[in-house]
């Protein structure tokens, strides 16, 4: 079964019982690839959330290196880290980190992307159902024509997860003939390079046949709507998620129809305090808001899942109320868009 909480959960009972522990713990932190925008956020939420518990905070940045996030790993853990957040490159070679975890007794916090193993808690949005919303708003727009499904890394399961989500609201119209999938592609690193470099081929393969977009995340979305814009075609549907500061601006500028946003504030928060709480002893079960959920491949996991929330035209000044982004970041080059940039 899974449990959803909103995005304002804390996992308050756990954290106090954590408290009087939280001065002696170290917590650290290994990050897949330190360099996209987001994930900036998610630190300083996860070092606010360590600090307000006295717990001290490490890093380690693997650079898309799968390897290197395992030596990472054992650094952390050398370091004398009490629990590991560990946003992982590679799902499949994350397993000895885990492993390696588990023999010194040091908590993990699967971080945003799923770890399969039950020793690993399961933080995270609802992928699924990001990627439901990514297609639901393409497809409001342009419920008839040529899709382009641009997709996640390879080696990251939430790639695969918002892939379904997205085919659960074209399936129908699929069906019907109303969509044709045109062509589809893994982009891998989650680069915005890469993407841009798939989505050049596919438009030159189809020779620009190609009206509308369901990409994965924002950085996915700026590699599509740059080679779009260079065939003078950057108008047509095309989604993305995690409320990055650059794709918001797209959509007040029309560039971009949705960007799925899952506030990294929310999320980094709830690690540092859940990764205080099992560092201090607590079990993974009593984390508030947490239940089990049984992964597609029939892995028995304790997780909890933040809501995530659609960010189209119509909804812009939800991000701007929230503190998310700033009214003149948001509208810059924009003249006579939606509110609030109207």
């Amino acid at each position: 079964m899974k449990l959803f909480t909103t995005a304002a959960a804390i996992v308050a009972s756990t954290f106090m019982g954590a408290a009087a522990f939280a001065d002696d713990l170290i917590v650290g932190v290994s990050w897949s690839n330190f360099q996209e925008e987001r994930w900036k956020t998610d630190e300083a939420a996860i070092k606010a959330a360590l600090d307000a518990a006295g717990a001290k905070y490490i890093s380690s940045d693997a650079q898309s290196s799968s390897a290197k996030q395992l030596s990472d790993v054992e650094s952390l853990i050398a370091q004398g880290a009490d629990a590991l957040i560990i946003l992982a490159q590679d799902a499949q070679a994350i397993g000895p980190a885990v492993q390696a975890a588990a023999d010194e007794g040091v908590a993990v916090v699967g971080y945003d992307r799923l770890i399969e193993d039950p020793r690993a808690f399961y933080l995270t949005f609802d992928n699924v159902e990001v990627g439901r919303m990514q297609a639901r708003a393409v497809f409001a727009e342009m419920p008839k024509g040529r899709y382009v499904m641009i997709k996640g890394s390879p080696t990251d399961p939430n790639a695969d997860f918002l892939r379904g989500g997205q085919q659960e609201i074209i399936q129908a119209a699929v069906d019907a003939g109303d969509i044709e999938i045109v062509a589809e592609a893994y982009t891998d690193g989650w680069l915005p390079a890469n993407a841009q470099r798939n989505m050049e081929q596919i438009l030159t393969a189809a020779d620009n046949g190609v009206d509308a977009v369901v990409a994965s995340n924002d950085g996915t979305a700026g590699g599509v709507v740059a080679a779009l814009t260079a065939q003078g075609m950057e108008g047509i549907p095309v989604s993305g998620q995690d409320g990055d500061h650059a794709a918001l601006n797209r959509v007040a500028k029309g560039h971009q129809t949705v960007s799925v946003w899952k506030d990294a504030r929310e999320l980094g928060k709830a690690a540092g305090e859940i990764a205080v709480a099992l560092a201090g002893g607590s079990a993974m079960v009593d984390v508030d808001g947490a239940g089990s959920w049984t992964s597609p491949a029939g892995t028995e996991m304790t997780a909890k899942f933040l809501a995530p929330v659609p960010v189209t035209k119509d909804n812009l000044t939800v991000v701007v109320d929230a503190g998310w982004i700033a009214k003149d970041a948001l509208c810059q080059g924009v003249s006579g868009g939606p509110a609030p940039c109207n």
